[in-house]
Formats: structure tokens, sequence, C-alpha cells
């Protein structure tokens, strides 16, 4: 163990067991040689109040500072500093829970201490996990210790699995569970006294460490361990323990009934009850201060009701955790059983013969060896010892960690992360995994759509103030810092982006085919295709569109004699996919054909032929500017090649004066006079005339020369006659 010095080269690691009783602390060292525990030191000190009532520790400062001086003590005896520690907790508020865990490897394989020590964390770990669902309370409780009862190769039971192959391994155990503030003030009393817990354990498993050898854990017996607060109780059968128990009753409760029977204190109470059993007449003296004496037999007398409800009480635990029968033996550990009397009721208790309950110490230490003189060998040692003992059969504790600048205390299974850290603080996983923004949920057509919103950020996780992640693994003083995921932008989605909107309507209109654009309704209303649609919108897409709409859409006017699919139809007659539509353009529409519209049928009609002639406008403008850019750069550069050509000594760019020449030509009936060219084009009169060709509205431009249609590139000549107009208004510059 860390903290002890160095090993001596012929002994194992040295191990430092503290038991912290409710009358008395009870340090031990020693070491594992071979299959026996060597003793170096051992030292006791009682408490001096009542710092510690029933197992449980009431002030935390006074039980640590008397395990202070029990480990100065030890360091003198053994010349060297201890900084670990191993413990116990009796078994106030045990809680025990049964399960079997398994694991299964891909392949056979040979089975290592590895694959042992993994297979009995599961079985810990899913111990826990049971206990929590039957937990009926707000206490949070911690294992304090695990019994593997039996191990199973492939489904057949077996003593040891480790050196065998196997593809399934499986273990049926028994763990113990205490409440956090018994667990809690163990680690503060001896966290107070400067020492680090490194294994802890219950008090009955220590116990039966050395109580109980392995070849007598085949027999049904019973050990209790009578302390001054508690007994704890253990059973063993077919090689196994299988069921730990606790009752509240122990010496302390003898001791209480002399306090007031004798009018002592409690100190000198435990002194009486301690010479009973081996001095005829007991002399104390009172709280008066006068002295008094008392024969064995009166205090035996005195405290004969509470050995017989202490040893009933006792028994009747023994038999609910054996399955409601006796045991064949009760072995009896611990100070509280050493009072006279104890064994024989316990005996008659169980209604087993009274040599099957016996006091065990020294008897059952045949592997310990005592390296000091003096050394005590009797049954208050026996839990000690088996502290020690328990550092080597299995390793539990808790580590301490800082998680959001809070105290934390895990259990440390030897594989814990920050994902086990955050689960115990209660950590949500929602807040540490990327939360998205809330969905868009719709219906289009009739049929509910959900747009999900964006994934947010992950959780910012430090571990030691370096970045980390849940799988990172931590140990005792390790810092943890998480910052909560966020959540992602809002679900969006433009109605113009729904996949039935990119579709098309394809249709046949007298004899053309023509594609529609399809169109939705958004809770009843028309919207355009950057409509951002809300949560719980109604949305209905077209899949159709009426004559009426066909004709309006294509801004042409609607006759008479409609037809769809060469049935006679009428202005509302609906238009599907692939269908045909035509109607006579010289034919008069009959009312019935095309019904009077309604105002708000009036609005929408002139509202998207609006749009359809700004759109048209737009385009033909566009298109008549971009002619007329071209044609104007077309025909500058051939006058300029030309010019070049005739004045080869002239630069470019440089004009002869006497080829400029004036000409005169009538546009729309006027006089229009062209200067600055030698020749003229027909393009060349949009300089010199008002005509604007934004003004289209959809119309189509007219222009003719001499009464033909104009060719723009046509070389004009002195006199000639032009028309530019407009075609609907034929309106005239």
């Amino acid at each position: 163990m860390a903290g002890l010095g160095e090993k001596r080269e012929e002994q194992g690691q040295l191990v430092f067991g503290l038991d912290i009783g409710t009358r008395s602390i009870v340090g031990t060292v020693g070491y594992l040689n071979g299959n026996k525990f060597h003793v170096l030191a051992q030292r006791a000190k009682e408490h001096e109040t009542r710092a510690m009532l029933d197992g449980q520790i009431h002030d935390i400062g006074k039980v640590g500072e008397t395990i202070g001086v029990v480990r100065r003590q030890l360091e003198e005896d053994l010349n060297r500093n201890l900084t670990d520690v191993c413990i116990a907790a009796a078994g106030r508020v045990l809680r025990t829970v049964t399960t079997r865990a398994e694991v299964q490897f891909e392949s056979e394989k040979e089975i290592t201490d590895e694959d042992i020590y993994a297979l009995e964390t599961l079985g810990v770990e899913q111990a826990y996990e049971e206990f929590q669902k039957v937990n009926d309370t707000d206490i949070k409780f911690y294992c304090v210790g695990y019994t593997p009862m039996r191990y199973y190769m492939n489904n057949y039971q077996i003593g040891n699995l480790e050196g065998h192959k196997a593809k399934t391994i499986a273990t049926e155990m028994i763990a113990t569970f205490l409440p956090d503030d018994v667990v809690d003030g163990l680690y503060k009393a001896v966290e107070h006294a400067g020492l680090q817990v490194s294994n802890l354990t219950l008090e009955p498993i220590a116990a039966i460490q050395v109580a109980i050898p392995e070849k007598y854990r085949m027999l049904n017996m019973a050990l209790v361990d009578v302390g001054a607060g508690t007994s704890d109780i253990s059973i063993t059968k077919e090689g196994t323990i299988t069921a730990y128990g606790m009752i509240p009753v122990a010496g302390d409760s003898l001791t209480d009934i002399i306090v007031q029977s004798c009018l002592v204190d409690f100190e000198t109470a435990e002194q009486i009850k301690r010479l009973a059993g081996e001095q005829e007449v007991i002399e104390y003296t009172d709280i008066m201060g006068l002295p008094q004496t008392i024969p064995s037999g009166a205090v035996m007398e005195m405290l004969s009701d509470a050995v017989k409800n202490m040893t009933h009480q006792v028994a009747d635990c023994i038999k609910e955790l054996n399955g409601d029968k006796a045991v064949s033996a009760v072995f009896v550990v611990g100070g509280g059983g050493t009072i006279a009397g104890y064994t024989e009721a316990l005996a008659e208790e169980l209604g087993i013969a009274k040599e099957r309950v016996a006091i065990r110490g020294k008897e059952v230490m045949q592997n310990i060896v005592f390296e000091l003189e003096n050394a005590r060998m009797d049954s208050l040692m026996v839990t000690p010892i088996g502290i020690c003992l328990s550092y080597y059969e299995q390793s539990n504790n808790f580590i301490f960690i800082e998680f959001n600048r809070e105290r934390m205390k895990l259990y440390d299974n030897g594989r814990l992360s920050i994902a086990d850290a955050a689960m115990q603080a209660q950590f949500t996983n929602e807040d540490l995994f990327p939360k998205r923004g809330k969905a868009l949920t719709y219906t289009v057509n009739g049929k509910t759509r959900i747009t999900r919103g964006r994934q947010g950020e992950a959780a910012v996780i430090l571990l030691n103030g370096d970045p980390a992640d849940l799988h990172s693994q931590i140990h005792s003083g390790d810092v943890v810092s998480v910052k909560a995921s966020t959540e992602g932008e809002p679900g969006k989605q433009e109605l113009g982006r729904l996949p039935e909107l990119s579709e098309q309507l394809n249709v046949v209109v007298n004899g053309t085919k023509i594609s529609l654009p399809k169109t939705a309704e958004v809770n009843g209303v028309r919207e355009n295709e950057y409509y951002q649609i809300r949560e719980n919108d109604d949305i209905k897409v077209q899949n159709c569109y009426t004559v009426k709409e066909v004709a309006l859409f294509l801004d042409v006017p609607l006759g008479g004699d409609i037809k769809v699919n060469d049935t006679a139809a009428k202005a509302d007659t609906k238009v599907y996919e692939n269908f045909t539509v035509s109607w006579n353009m010289n034919a008069e529409i009959s009312y019935a054909d095309l019904e009077e519209p309604d105002e708000e049928d009036n609005a929408k009609s002139e509202a998207r032929k609006k749009e359809r002639e700004e759109a048209l406008r737009k385009a033909e403008v566009e298109r008549l500017e971009k002619v007329k850019e071209d044609l104007l750069a077309q025909y500058g550069s051939k006058q300029q090649d030309g010019a070049d050509s005739e004045n080869g000594q002239n630069t470019a760019g440089e004009k002869d004066a006497g080829s400029v020449r004036e000409m005169s030509v009538l546009v729309n009936g006027n006089p229009v006079a062209l200067t600055g060219k030698e020749t003229y084009i027909f393009v060349d009169v949009f300089d010199v005339i008002d005509f604007d060709l934004k003004d289209s509205r959809g119309r189509a431009i007219v222009t003719k020369i001499n009464g033909h249609d104009a060719d723009h590139m046509e070389i004009l000549k002195e006199g000639d006659s032009i028309e530019i107009y407009w075609e609907e208004s034929r309106a005239r510059v």
C-alpha cells in the first residue's frame, strides 16, 4: 500500500486496517505471505465521549481525533508513515441484493483474473441498478461490499474460473448497501485523521475472513459479530456466504442497564460489565462519590433479561436469513458477545446444543502470525484482522472528485468515466448530447409532415482543464467541468421547397404542350413560394387548374367551344396532368361557359395579370435593349473598320471630317435629321426619336421601312419612310 514504505524482500504488501467501532478504534498493520497473515503492530483506543452510537458516527471531529491517536501510535511502533487505510462499516440500515451476472465472449478463451474482476464488477453494477428499483426512500445508498456465492462456466457451476477455457462465465453474488450518511461519515473521519481510504468493506464480511475459514463454509453456519452498537450477522452454506444481516442491539445496551442500576457513568459501567465474568465481587464508585461493591452474579441477574432479548433478536435474524430455520452452529466474535451467558442464551433461542454456539478468538487464528510482544489474540481482534484480509480479497472503494464545482463521491469500480460522474450528478443525457431544435409540424394534403430542427452543439467537457469526452477515465481528486449542450435552430420550411411544388402540371392547350407551376393554399389562402410555413399550417397543393385559370396564366383570351379531353367543358372545368384543353378563339364565349367571377376572384385575377404583364414587359425591354446594344456595337465596329481601311494613314478612332454627312428620313410621318456619320442604319433612328422601349406593357414592337418589315441592319437612304409603333395601340411617335 502507498505510504507504508518499501516492502520487505520476504513479505507482501503492507496493509493498515482500522476497525472503527462504537466503543473503541482498533488499528492493525500487517502483510500477507503465502496463506498466512503477519501482524506487525496493533493499537486500540476507546472513545473519550460517546461520539458513536449503534455503529453510526455522530461526532466526526472526535472520532477523527481518536483515529489520529491510533495512527500515530502505530507509526511510532513501525517507524514509518501511514497514509492509506482499509476500513469497514457496521451493518446499520443494511440492505442486500442477490443477483446473477453473465459475460459472453465472441469465442472460447482462457479466463484470467481480469475477466473475473470484470464479471464481478458487472455484478455489482447490476445489483446497484436492481437495488435502486426497489429503494423506497430518498436516502442514497452505496455498495460497501459484495461476495460471489457461486461461479458458472458455460452454465455449469465451478469453484474457480481462472485458467479454464469458456465462452460464457457467470456469477451469483450478494451485494450489500449502506446509506450515504454512514459511508460519508466514515470517510470524513478518516480524512480528518490525515488518511485516505484504500478499501471499504462490511464488518461481517471482514469478520468471516478470519472466523470461518473456507473449509468450514460448506457447513450451514452463522457468524455473529457482537460489537458495542450493532450485532452483525452472516450465514454460510455450500462453500459460500449466502446472506448478511444486522440488529441494532449489542454491548452498549447492556452497559446502559448497569449505568441506570448502579448510578455510574458509562465508563464505570463498562468496567463493571467486563469484570463481571472475571471477579466474584466488583468494587466501584458511584456518581455520588460513594464506594460500592456488587457481586458478579448480581450483575448477570441484572442483565439476564436484556441478554435474552438480544439473543432472541439475533436468533430471529439468523433464521430469517437462513430460510426460516436454525443453522447447525454459530461462531461469536466481538467484545459484546463475551458477556457471561450470551452463548448459552443464543443456543437456547436457536434450539441447538449449547456446545454449537461458541466464542471464537485465538482458535480461528491458526493462519495469523503475530510478530509483536503481548499481542492480543481474542475475539476483539477477529474483525480488525479481517479488515486487512479483505483488502486482498476484493478492491472496493470510493473516490472523491469535483464535478461542476461540487464535491462528489463515486463508487470506484476501476473503470470510472466522466459519464459515470454525470449520471451520479443527475446531469441529464439531454444536456450531454446535442439537442435538436423544435420540430415544425404541419399537414400537406391532409397528411402530417415534420421538418426536424437543426442539431445543437454537444456538451463542452473539461477534465482538469483539458478537453475531454464522456468516455475519459477519472480518478480521485480530478476536477470535471461539463457545460450543457445547446439546442439547435427550430425546423424551417419554405413553401416553394416542398417536393410537391417542385413538380409541374403538364397539359396540352390548343395543340401546344405547356407546363403549369403547381400552387398551394395555406389555411385556405393562396401563398407564394417564399412563404415560411408555420406550426400547424394546413397546406393543400393544387394538382389541377380550371380552364379559366389556364387562360389567365397564359394571358390569352378564353373563347367559346371549350373542350377538355375532347369533351365539351366549361370555364370552371378542372384540368389535370396530361389533359388536353382547347377552345375556339374566334367563337364567342357564353355566360354559361364563363360565369362572372366574384370580387375576390376579380382581384386575384387582376393581380396575377399585372404580375404577368410586368414580367413580360421586363423581358421584352431587356431583349430590345440587348438587340440594340449588339447591333450598335456590331455596326459601330464595321463603320470603324471601314474608316480604318480607307484611311490607313490615320490612327484608330480618327475621322475624316469630309466623309460625315447629314440625312433626312420620315419617322411615323415626321421628318427626322440624322447627323455625325457617313452611313446610317435603321437602329440609328432610336438615337434621335423619343420612343420608350420600356413601355411595352407586354406589347410587340412593329418596325417598317418603306412599308416592309425593317432589318435592323438595313442601310437608310435619304427620304426613307419609317414606321415604329406598339402593335396593340398603334401609338405613334
